[in-house]
């Protein structure tokens, strides 16, 4: 039988801010205290490790930028696929398992 996530879940894992994801499944994640955005001043530049590599990630809200790989994307499920080398399920099962209380 075919288990598949709830709504609310995906619609709140979309909407999640990008640099929280980032820090929450980086195993380092620097801010970089000199970039200055051209742009949206809102934008972050982060530099990160995680267990599939290293990361130079920009951030506005949901809105994330690969600047090595020069690919993009919103929500955190595909900045969690990027960033972990992750089809969509593991994905969703990581997300939601960092977002569970401890205890």
């Amino acid at each position: 039988m075919r288990k598949s996530f709830q709504l609310t879940t995906l619609h709140r894992l979309r909407q999640a801010p990008s640099e929280h994801v980032l820090k929450s499944l980086a195993i380092v994640c620097k801010a970089d205290p000199t970039f200055k955005p051209t742009k949206d001043p809102q934008t972050r530049r982060w530099h990160l490790r995680t267990t599939a590599g290293e990361f130079e990630i920009l951030t506005t809200g949901v809105k994330w930028y690969d600047a090595r790989a020069r690919r993009g994307g919103g929500g955190a499920i595909d900045l969690a696929m990027h960033i972990l080398r992750v089809p969509f399920v593991d994905a969703v099962k990581i997300l939601t398992a960092s977002s569970q209380p401890s205890g």
